[in-house]
């Protein structure tokens, strides 16, 4: 199947300014990902400012240097920099000035400075049946599962091409076809006080992505809505194990009144059935620590912190001071109510750290472990930190509930309450 760009569309490819660089990147990037056409797009949420090399940072400005905006509503991802100036940053030079650079140039396209992974928690929202294009893997599957728009998994750089051009391939998820799912991941043999605790949800979230892969399925044996910060924390985990877009839960994602609603076919591919020992496995496979009767810190935030999260927060740790400091990552949305309310103070009194614009795991917060230190144990309420903090920080992690990490930030020892599935 050939493209077919409109002449509108042909006119901006034929340019030679930053505009046309664009179009020409979503023309290319649609050929070779087999689209029709174009389409409209009504947002995007940009992952390509997070620094990972002086060529993403030249890629930027040269745009800017050809006159290049935003056509569409633009949020940011995290960066690589605390600009709010909450935590420090060892990111050394050349690297931080070139990271500092990157992201400026995002704010010259015309970007909103969200700097959040959840930026559906900042206000941006598109609606139902709305095609956007959207990159960073939690807030992708949470656009396409929560909200119900339309986007696939869009990489850095070919994101901000589709901001600047309004428009974005035709092809998989935007396709209504391509929605519906194939398999069931039926929970129903789950214990409800399980289902209804936020230790749950990484878990089933990370159990379901090393189960389906990339395919769609649809959750079953839900009977009650979890709410959005444990959607969130399934779709995070999911994304980070399996190469997830797209879940619907029956009876709480918008596009699965019921299983059978949401279904390709009269029948489901494939029924997995969890079990408690498979939940059990799954739960074990977050941790990869050894034995270990100390932690070094918490991190929570991934994805970042929702402001009732905070409130949660803030209540477990209940005026007490920690032991080892507790990074709480988080965006300009709900740092801004923290410091409206006095709270940040108060949190950071206790130990906390607050990480904004950023995360723990993508630029260096953390102290440094050296050889003669070991590895440092790092504890989580987060099945996205869990998978990638290991292999980005040099901490091996220990996955616990909320309130079992904040217990064990204020004793400095691994603290664990078991929920049984």
């Amino acid at each position: 199947m050939s493209l077919s760009l409109s002449p509108e569309e042909q006119a901006i490819a034929a340019r030679r300014d930053g505009a046309g660089m664009a179009m020409r990147i979503v023309a290319e990037s649609a050929r070779l990902l087999g689209a029709p056409r174009l389409i409209p797009i009504a947002s995007t949420h940009i992952d390509g400012a997070l620094y990972h090399g002086d060529s993403g940072t030249l890629f930027a400005e040269k745009l800017v240097e050809g006159g290049a905006q935003v056509a569409v509503r633009s949020t940011l991802n995290v960066g690589a920099l605390d600009l709010m100036g909450c935590s420090r940053v060892r990111l050394e030079e050349p690297q931080r000035g070139m990271a500092r650079r990157m992201m400026e140039a995002y704010r010259k396209l015309g970007c909103e400075q969200s700097w959040t992974c959840a930026p559906y928690q900042a206000g941006h929202r598109p609606a139902l049946g709305s095609d956007v294009a959207w990159g960073e893997s939690n807030a992708v599957v949470f656009c396409n599962s929560v909200l119900g728009a339309r986007t696939n998994r869009y990489g850095d750089f070919l994101d901000i091409a589709c901001a600047i051009v309004g428009r974005a391939p035709d092809y998989g998820l935007h396709r209504p076809e391509n929605r519906k799912a194939r398999l069931v991941f039926d929970v129903s043999g789950l214990s409800p006080s399980f289902l209804a605790s936020e230790i749950a949800w990484p878990v089933l979230g990370s159990l379901y992505g090393r189960e389906v892969g990339n395919a769609i399925g649809v959750v079953g044996g839900v009977a009650a809505h979890p709410g959005e910060d444990a959607l969130k924390a399934f779709g995070a985990a999911a994304a980070s194990s399996g190469a997830v877009g797209l879940f619907h839960i029956a009876g709480v994602t918008p596009e699965a009144p019921h299983v059978e609603a949401i279904l390709a076919g009269p029948e489901p591919e494939a029924v997995i059935r969890v079990t408690p020992e498979m939940v059990a496995k799954a739960r074990a496979g977050l941790s990869t620590a050894a034995a270990t009767k100390t932690i070094d810190a918490v991190a929570i935030g991934s994805p970042h912190l929702s402001n009732a999260e905070f409130d949660s927060l803030e209540r477990l740790i209940a005026g007490r001071r920690l032991a080892v400091p507790i990074y709480a990552c988080t965006g300009r949305h709900a740092l801004a109510q923290l410091e409206r309310d006095g709270r940040r103070k108060r949190l950071e009194a206790s130990g906390v750290v607050i990480v904004a614009d950023t995360c723990v795991v993508v630029t260096p917060i953390m102290p440094e472990l050296g050889p003669e230190l070991g590895n440092g144990v790092l504890m989580t309420n987060s099945g996205k930190f869990a998978h990638y903090a290991p292999g980005n920080t040099g901490y091996a992690v220990l996955y616990a509930s909320l309130a079992d990490c904040i217990e064990s930030a204020v004793l400095g020892k691994p603290v664990f309450t078991d929920i049984a599935a």
